[in-house]
């Protein structure tokens, strides 16, 4: 892979085992991050931030000061550092799941940092607690680093996207439970609720949004893809027009999808994502009575 090449190939076959290792690896950073920040709407208060490097917790607090946990993509470390300007750093490298938890929660007590999280992971079949999980102990640099440069890339496109929405938005940020890189506008009315929904679906889907996003595949989705869905879905959403010509939407998902591998050889894949990301919104946004004009920005 060119360094210079900003969309680089990630079929999910050659990083799937790298792919669930950091996804527990971010699991347990989030989770550290989520037990430490004051609640804030739609949780998120626990996800991740696209950085220069890799990615980030942003700002922790912690007693009289923060700390920041890092993925270092780049030189292919995890690096706490504090505002007392202490550092710690440990490789990322084939490791069990088991062991980096175990390795990160001693860092962070060597550091003057205590905390108790839920070892179990998140929206994932079969899992394993962390502190257990001896299956996931994989890591490419390389497919790590590729994954990194396509988030840089798309989390600039999201927010060029993201600004020209002048209503509630969510910033463009990583869920850790899904691994996802996401960004949500909301319509600023309230949505029915959920029957049968728990807490964590009830406090994310309180209100009406149109939510896009990029992520690796995997759940019948063969590679990696951007999506976009309107929750609630107004009817008819799914015949609706969109573009470009790959996007189609996926029936057991509810979701509109373009593929990566579509976008990285369009003629301009900034354009196509935006393309996709605009008109699946205004598709969602007429369909459920949004009103827009007073949303968007002239």
């Amino acid at each position: 892979m060119q360094i210079d090449d900003p969309w680089p190939a990630l079929p999910l076959a050659a990083w799937k085992d790298t792919y669930a290792t950091l996804h527990m690896y971010t699991q347990i950073v989030g989770k550290i991050r989520l037990a430490l920040s004051p609640r804030t709407n739609h949780w998120w208060e626990s996800t991740l931030y696209v950085d220069a490097r890799g990615l980030t917790t942003s700002p922790i607090p912690y007693g009289n000061g923060i700390f920041e946990i890092r993925f270092d993509f780049v030189e292919h470390r995890l690096v706490i550092r504090t505002s007392g300007g202490k550092i710690w750093a440990m490789p990322l490298e084939p490791k069990a799941v088991a062991d980096f938890h175990d390795d990160l929660m001693k860092g962070l007590g060597s550091l003057g940092i205590h905390v108790s999280i839920w070892r179990m992971p998140v929206e994932i079949p079969d899992p394993i607690a962390f502190d257990r999980d001896h299956q996931h102990a994989s890591y490419d640099p390389e497919q790590a680093n590729r994954f990194w440069r396509v988030l840089l890339h798309v989390d600039t496109v999201f927010k060029e996207f993201r600004a020209r929405f002048i209503g509630k938005c969510s910033p463009v940020h990583f869920f850790w439970g899904s691994f996802d890189l996401a960004v949500t506008r909301f319509s600023g009315r309230r949505a029915p609720e959920r029957p049968g929904a728990d807490a964590i679906t009830r406090e994310a889907y309180s209100h009406e949004v149109i939510s896009a996003g990029f992520w690796p595949g995997g759940g019948g989705v063969d590679g990696p893809a951007f999506y976009s869905y309107t929750a609630p879905e107004p009817a008819g959403l799914s015949g609706a027009a969109l573009r470009p010509s790959g996007g189609f939407y996926h029936p057991q998902l509810k979701e509109f999808l373009l593929m990566y591998e579509d976008v990285r050889h369009a003629a301009s894949p900034r354009d196509a994502i935006l393309e996709f990301l605009q008109t699946t919104y205004a598709a969602g946004a007429d369909l459920a009575g949004w009103d827009r004009a007073a949303l968007e920005r002239a």
